[in-house]
Formats: structure tokens, C-alpha cells, sequence
């Protein structure tokens, strides 16, 4: 049996949706496999030091190309999303009248 690169694909996604969840590996949707082998997977990977080598060739040199900020670590202030009497958006073109 041959692995393809959409299988690898497969395998990451489902160990970054384990990651992300923190729920048991029995509770991986069907979509990713049977969880078993995902988890076999990730077991053999982790021996071998797979997503060390991962994780060093992707933090060695940060790119700042693209900076994105989370909604959750951003605060505004009350006010700040609408004035006084409710949200008012003017429609794009309209000026407004002097």
C-alpha cells in the first residue's frame, strides 16, 4: 500500500481537530478514518520524532507576512461598537449632507 500526500493531509488534519478538541481519540469524526490508525499514526510519529522536526522547521525563522489577531485577545471598550440611538450604516457612495 502506498501513502499519498492527500493521506498525509488527512492524518494532520486529524491530529491538528484531536489538538484543537482535546477529546478522547475515540471521538474523531468518521471523515478523518477509523481512529485507531490515526492514532497508531500519531504514536509512530511521535517516537520518531517527526513533529519535533515539524515544529523546529516551522519556528526557526518567524514570517511576519501574514499577522493574524484573534477576536478573543482583542478588547474594546463598551461603547466602542455603537453610538448613542443604536448601529447606523450608511451605504456605501452616500455622503453625508452638510
Amino acid at each position: 500500500m502506498r501513502v499519498t500526500a492527500k493521506d498525509v493531509r488527512l492524518f494532520l488534519e486529524a491530529v491538528l481537530w484531536k489538538v484543537r478538541v482535546g477529546g478522547p481519540w475515540r471521538d474523531l469524526p468518521p471523515g478523518f478514518g477509523v481512529w485507531n490508525s490515526i492514532f497508531r499514526g500519531f504514536r509512530r510519529w511521535a517516537h520518531l520524532g517527526v513533529f519535533d522536526r515539524i515544529f523546529n522547521a516551522v519556528s526557526g525563522e518567524p514570517d511576519f507576512e501574514y499577522i493574524l489577531i484573534e477576536g478573543t485577545i482583542v478588547n474594546v471598550h463598551q461603547n466602542a461598537n455603537s453610538a448613542k440611538g443604536g448601529r447606523f450604516i450608511r451605504p456605501l457612495g452616500v455622503l453625508k449632507a452638510d
